[in-house]
């Protein structure tokens, strides 16, 4: 006779059945816009085209919007998200939240590396215009600013939502998401990347966050929880209060003393 299921094994197993459908969802527009991109379609190449030459001549007579486009580029660049990372990770070290340091850590490190093997793959050439406002080396498809700002602002919304006041918590993610929008517009406005490699730039980070998110329930679940009477000793540890998202994303490492 088969064991009736648990009430945790049934909603892992819900959480992992909505995960799957989350990501064909997001996996399915990638692989149809690179197939696109691969084969030169027109419609998708004509648009491209248009939008790159529209938003270029504009930038050429209004260097104030040269300007708020650089600002914003640089905002969502490597070397922006590495201090981020960098700090983020010795907050959560200075917490003793171990395991959230990780998935920082994997997840937006992890991003890059996947973005960089992506471009090699497809190897698209950057925009052309005849002055251009920035030189970008490496290919075009997909966004890496656009893909870093998905991964990286969803990580730290993850992170700090729980910790934050409802009436916060909506303020942060309008925030969160007009940058991520802001950051991906400037590269098409820079003529640093064409609409399909922003497009599938964020498309690609939410695919790769998701699965990121995912990966880390299922380490968290198969770890051992902590006594029942720790909180009760220390009070609320670091990663207890972090949850990250209606199932705890959670290490159990103990409250910091």
């Amino acid at each position: 006779m088969q064991p009736t299921p648990t009430s945790a094994q049934r909603r892992f197993g819900a959480r992992q059945l909505l995960l799957a459908v989350a990501l064909i969802v997001v996996v399915v527009p990638f692989a149809g816009l690179l197939l696109l991109v691969e084969d030169n379609w027109q419609p998708l190449a004509a648009a491209d085209s248009s939008a790159r030459d529209q938003l270029h001549q504009y930038a050429l007579t209004h260097p104030a919007f040269v300007a708020v486009m650089r600002t914003a580029s640089d905002a969502g660049s490597a070397l922006s998200w590495q201090v981020v990372t960098a700090l983020l990770v010795i907050w959560l070290l200075w917490r003793r939240s171990w395991r959230l340091a990780a998935f920082a850590v994997v997840a937006i490190a992890g991003s890059s590396l996947l973005n960089t093997a992506v471009k090699a793959a497809v190897h698209r050439t950057r925009p052309v215009v005849s002055q251009p406002f920035v030189h970008e080396p490496g290919a075009s498809f997909p966004s890496g600013h656009s893909q870093a700002a998905v991964v990286g602002f969803g990580v730290l919304l993850l992170l700090f939502l729980p910790l934050l006041r409802s009436s916060w918590r909506w303020i942060a993610v309008i925030v969160a998401g007009l940058m991520v929008v802001l950051i991906g517009f400037s590269r098409v406005a820079l003529a640093a990347h064409f609409v399909s490699d922003v497009v599938a730039g964020f498309v690609l980070g939410a695919a790769w966050l998701a699965a990121m998110t995912a990966a880390f329930k299922a380490w968290n679940a198969m770890s051992t929880p902590a006594p029942a009477g720790a909180a009760g000793r220390g009070g609320t540890s670091a990663e207890q209060r972090i949850d990250l998202s209606s199932t705890p994303l959670t290490g159990q490492e103990g409250p910091r003393r």
